[in-house]
């Protein structure tokens, strides 16, 4: 049977990965749309590869250089958020979310609403709105598939186990590149410092989340999101590693733990063929050439992001939001060097503190709007503070 399958996010490395693994299974799958960002040369070089009905670009700005480089191949081409949901509502049975940012929830909602398939990469989506992206699915008979390799993790130590035997799960991090660093030494962190990772290969965003952890504080959300297990039953352990990638733990003592090595392809292949498992082309582990599996427990002043994604759970409401927005906006502004890299925890702090003291968090129900609207109240709030801090 051929799957019509679209790709949200495909000029980066998790919609190149996921292309990677349809490029060898060509005649199980068929393209329809795929969407990126300014990699114009990469999108159209992929839609014409293919054979894509459409290919979309989020800046509208690159439309005429898109239309370019598709010219002949009878592929349309559009540009622009409205574009991108709309493309996600084209009928397909599959597809993958790995657009970066809260810009992925918009078309995650489209694709839901046909009650098809979500593999979600975009944990932002679950992070600011996770009651909505639920039960859209919910709603519309669709399912929701981890991506991320920690969740997926999750997902497939859970397979044939009741939820409610769980006491715990543990999802792990690599540390970033700056675990071994002086504390004092991250105030002068630059962007291309913290934009290398020790162990996986990722876009510069997700690689400088990694370093100050926000990336993981975003698990720690989205797997209290999509599981529903409660804050205190989902802890974080440092695994330089990167080789064990979650851990459950039963009531009865035992641990599941799944392992595997550090390749994004392999939780895209769980579910590009879930509920089967085919043959991937991941590096099989061999733990006798590891020799040894490392853990400690996160160093708080090293990882504020941690404290503060139990902070959003605490405080519930559309703070999820608040907290993304004011994330993203505070990683631009150090990509944009108008802040340091310990900063960032700090703007995020403020943000969460202003919105609680405000209630603001709580003054709607999630719909599409008021996260939207809650994102901007909380990018314009961080932007204050960055404005006094910058002073």
């Amino acid at each position: 049977m051929v799957r019509r399958i679209s790709i949200f996010g495909a000029t980066g490395s998790i919609g190149q990965s996921t292309l990677d693994l349809i490029r060898r299974d060509r005649a199980h799958f068929r393209v329809v749309a795929l969407t990126g960002g300014q990699n114009i040369a990469r999108l159209a070089a992929d839609a014409r590869e293919f054979g894509a009905e459409i290919a979309v670009t989020a800046d509208p700005a690159l439309l005429p250089d898109l239309r370019a480089a598709l010219s002949g191949s009878g592929i349309e081409a559009a540009a622009g958020e409205a574009a991108i949901t709309e493309a996600a509502a084209r009928p397909a049975e599959w597809f993958m979310s790995a657009i970066v940012g809260i810009a992925g929830l918009a078309p995650g909602l489209a694709a839901l609403e046909q009650g098809t398939t979500l593999a979600l990469a975009n944990k932002e989506s679950l992070v600011a709105a996770g009651p909505l992206l639920m039960e859209t699915a919910r709603r519309h008979g669709a399912r929701i598939l981890p991506v991320d390799s920690e969740h997926s993790a999750i997902f497939q130590a859970l397979a044939g186990e009741e939820a409610a035997a769980v006491e715990r799960v543990t999802i792990t991090a690599s540390g970033g590149a700056f675990r071994d660093w002086p504390l004092e030494r991250l105030a002068h962190a630059t962007p291309e410092e913290a934009a290398t990772h020790p162990n996986w290969s990722m876009g510069q965003r997700i690689t400088i989340d990694s370093a100050s952890m926000f990336n993981k504080a975003l698990e720690i959300i989205e797997t209290h999101e999509y599981f529903g297990f409660s804050p205190d039953q989902i802890e974080v352990l440092v695994h330089p590693q990167s080789l064990v990638h979650a851990l459950v733990t039963f009531r009865d003592g035992a641990t599941m733990a799944h392992l595997g090595a550090p390749d994004m392809r392999h939780a895209i292949g769980h579910a590009l063929y879930w509920p089967e498992r085919r043959e991937l082309p991941v590096v099989r582990l061999d733990l006798a050439a590891a020799g040894q599996l490392d853990f400690a427990a996160p160093d708080p002043a090293r990882y504020p992001a941690l404290a503060l994604a139990r902070e959003v759970m605490e405080m519930g409401g559309l703070a999820g939001a608040a907290f993304n927005g004011a994330k993203e906006h505070a990683l631009t502004a150090f990509i944009e060097r108008r802040i340091g890299f310990t900063q960032m925890a700090e703007v995020v702090a403020a943000v969460l503190e202003a919105i609680g003291r405000a209630g603001s968090h709580r003054a709607g129900a999630f719909t599409l709007a008021n996260v939207a609207a809650m994102d901007q109240m909380a990018r314009q709030e961080a932007e204050r503070i960055i404005n006094r801090i910058t002073g």
